[in-house]
């Protein structure tokens, strides 16, 4: 028997690859299939199963392409949901055969209602692993707030007190020497605390995940599961619908993104579409020279999330600039959460646009060190508020870019506004985005505000929570 963590480190997220005796199994792949059923050929064996965790949120599988490229069974577990497409609604406790191998059903709602985890045993029978889903991550559990999204009746404390019971009942009994595999770990939005760890023994994780400490009431992991917890990103619910009801091939959707456009045909696209420009360069060369109207959102920071908080249309044209060679990778990541319409991208780049003779447009930057020598400047700073509140420069005004829309009237258009983020990726978005929109006189701090830290010229200030008597 043959297991294999596939971790896709951009969406923090891991599928697996289970192989036995001539069959395999998928669990949670990724929308792009193509690389699984290399490996099961690779391997000589058939994919016969393809299991789902539950209904994410956070990308879109593949399981639809790879049953229709495979003839591999959908598996899910216990839901009413009205599918798009052919599955086996799994009972709790079914097991399934893998070569010599099984995989045992264990129905675990919580974080959503139908979620499932798989227990994996080897040729001998013996327990080896647990594939845990979003209901136990690495230092962790699920958001129980995600599945109120799609079903009103519920609330996350409802769906908390059954990931309690979900928890206590079908996992804490499991032998310690068992595997957790997770779906995902640090830097998903699916979780609030995850370990950077991607898998470990369900013995350790029971000595110190929080949500499996047995000391806890169920009063306590309510509330220690729902404290905290900030908005989703606004594609959530969307991903979920298009995990239940299905969508576009990958191969149509590669097909369409992947058209390259010279400067004049991507200009006249541009005129005439309603494509929003989307700029995957990294944020210190969009400044230098960018197409008007772009917005920046680079490849190589928290692509999808930003995509996903920022563009609420999941059907929005696209157009792409992006560094020569990595188109197909942007195309490839943004269908992974849901944004199927890329149009096209600008062939050769920036450097074709401007050899082009195209008019350009950019985004003036200083160094923290320049931001210091002026009198009395006007700074934005567009870090979440609990960033904020944890150390700001003095005199700085919060405005976070994952609420952009509900600021823009408070934005200052007649002074220079000096804007910063924590490093510099957000806040060339944030200025991106208000350029686009006719503000003129931003100014983006490089480095942001490490770079203010560190040139030591500014005084800052924290929140102080008030000393309290008696």
């Amino acid at each position: 028997m043959k297991v294999e963590q596939i971790y896709t480190g951009c969406l923090a997220q891991g599928a697996y690859y289970i192989s036995s005796k001539g069959a395999a199994a998928i669990i949670d792949p990724l929308r792009e299939v193509q690389p699984y059923i290399d490996r099961a050929k690779k391997d000589g064996v058939t994919i016969k199963y393809i299991f789902e965790t539950h209904f994410h949120a956070d990308f879109v599988s593949g399981h639809i392409d790879l049953a229709a490229k495979t003839g591999a069974q959908i598996v899910l577990g216990p839901t009413d949901a009205h599918l798009g497409y052919e599955a086996h609604i799994a009972r709790d406790g079914e097991i399934f055969t893998i070569g010599a191998a099984t995989i045992k059903v264990l129905h675990t709602p919580g974080h959503t209602l139908e979620s499932a985890v798989y227990l994996l045993s080897d040729e001998t029978g013996a327990s080896k692993a647990i594939f845990t889903g979003d209901t136990l991550f690495i230092g962790d559990v699920g958001r129980p707030d995600l599945a109120q999204k799609t079903t009103q009746e519920l609330t996350k404390e409802k769906l908390a007190g059954l990931l309690f019971d979900s928890l206590r009942n079908k996992i804490m009994p499991l032998p310690d020497a068992l595997i957790v595999y997770p779906a995902h770990g640090a830097g998903s939005a699916c979780g609030k605390n995850m370990s950077r760890e991607t898998s470990d023994t369900l013995g350790h994780q029971k000595q110190v995940n929080y949500a499996l400490n047995p000391a806890l009431s169920r009063e306590q992991f309510i509330s220690a599961v729902t404290d905290g917890l900030t908005e989703p990103p606004q594609y959530f619910p969307k991903n979920v619908q298009m995990n239940i009801e299905g969508y576009e091939s990958i191969n149509e959707v590669l097909e369409r993104g992947n058209h390259a456009l010279a400067p004049d045909a991507f200009e006249a696209a541009a005129n005439h579409t309603g494509a929003v420009l989307l700029d995957t360069r990294a944020p210190e060369d969009f400044a230098k020279a960018f197409v008007p109207n772009s917005i920046n959102i680079g490849i190589d920071g928290s692509f999808a999330v930003w995509v996903g908080s920022l563009i609420p249309d999941l059907k929005q044209e696209l157009l792409i600039i992006a560094d020569e060679g990595r188109e197909e990778e942007v195309v490839t990541r943004l269908a992974r959460v849901g944004y199927d319409y890329a149009i096209g991208y600008l062939a050769g780049g920036m450097e074709a646009w401007i050899k082009a003779g195209k008019e350009t447009d950019h985004i003036e930057s200083v160094t923290a060190t320049a931001l210091a020598a002026i009198e009395n400047p006007h700074i934005l700073d567009v870090r979440k508020e609990s960033e904020y509140t944890a150390e700001h420069i003095e005199g700085a005004v919060n405005r976070p870019l994952d609420h952009i829309n509900h600021h823009l009237a408070e934005i200052d258009r007649q002074h220079t506004v000096y804007v910063h983020c924590a490093g510099g990726y957000r806040s060339m978005i944030f200025a991106s985005i208000l350029k686009s929109r006719g503000f003129d006189n931003l100014v983006n701090v490089k480095g942001g505000f490490s770079a203010i830290k560190e040139s030591g010229k500014f005084t800052t200030t924290d929140f102080v929570c008030p000393s309290t008597k008696g």
